[in-house]
């Protein structure tokens, strides 16, 4: 099993300006995060805007970010969705392309029982050799992946290695914690709470804010593990408002209009995601 670190970002998906793939971006926004503290990547999720990207285009942007880093950091690469056989058939493809680790999202629309979330991810995992990662986001598929279900899939399924949670409960976070081994890694979706889960046993941060503020969350980690709580604290609080201010319209419409105000140039949004309003660039621009 690999680590994928402390400090996982969920990288956007570049366009150009006719709302293609733009690779040349793409290369040059990977090198960015590299430098700026990001310990892994993960591709095609739902920061990359992966429901509108088509199964070929998923394929090409994992081979292509595997060829970028080339060693220097774990790609994961986003393969999940609610239809359990082509989730299998993309993970398939994206091991041969090369990445690191799966992520697999909790199946959205269908609401699957507590088993059939367990068997969904079970057989996908059954069907690669590679590391899987789960997440947990019930804000955007309308099903919970109960902490009893993760703690079945961390303990029986080898290759479940991680969680990605963005449930927002400290509470089922702990349950899960308290209940799997020391090597299975859990994550936070959820920026903001990146030092409280930390401070229960937690891994670290799937993180957007890292996009634009890397170098000041990895100072927060690094702070926290050498025992320095106060200076981590302090981080947190200063990094607060815009970790809300990335969420203030459907992501990744803010951080990618964030990169654009840094300097790095990732294009738009795909419909049915539209830019900020006037008013939203102001007050991004001013957290900023």
């Amino acid at each position: 099993m690999i680590s994928f670190g402390r400090l996982s970002t969920a990288m956007v998906t570049p366009f150009d300006s006719k709302g293609n793939i733009d690779f040349d971006k793409t290369t040059q926004l990977i090198e960015h995060l590299i430098q700026s503290g990001t310990d892994s990547l993960v591709v095609a999720g739902t920061t990359g805007e992966s429901p509108t990207l088509t199964a070929e285009e998923k394929i090409a942007l994992f081979r292509h970010t595997v060829k970028v880093v080339n060693g220097r950091i774990p790609v994961i690469a986003g393969t999940g969705s609610n239809n359990t056989r082509a989730s299998i058939e993309l993970s398939k493809k994206a091991e041969a392309e090369g990445v690191d680790a799966i992520m697999l999202v909790a199946p959205y629309y269908n609401k699957p029982s507590q088993e059939g979330l367990f068997q969904h991810f079970k057989i996908i995992a059954e069907s690669t050799k590679l590391p899987v990662m789960i997440y947990n986001i019930p804000g955007r598929t309308s099903v919970l992946i109960e902490p009893k279900t993760t703690i079945r899939l961390a303990n029986e399924v080898p290759n479940i290695m991680a969680t990605k949670e963005a449930s927002g409960s400290i509470d089922i976070i702990t349950e899960i914690i308290a209940n799997t081994e020391d090597d299975f890694l859990v994550y936070s979706g959820d920026d903001g709470l990146t030092l409280p889960i930390l401070s229960i046993g937690g891994t670290g941060i799937v993180s957007v804010a890292s996009h634009v503020a890397g170098n000041e969350m990895k100072e927060m980690v690094n702070a926290f593990l050498i025992g320095d709580v106060q200076t981590a604290a302090s981080i947190h609080q200063r990094l607060l408002p815009l970790f809300r201010g990335l969420f203030a319209a459907p992501n990744p419409v803010p951080v990618k209009t964030a990169l654009q105000m840094k300097g790095l140039d990732v294009g738009g949004v795909r419909l049915p995601l539209i830019p900020l309003t006037e008013d939203e660039r102001t007050i991004l621009s001013t957290l900023l």
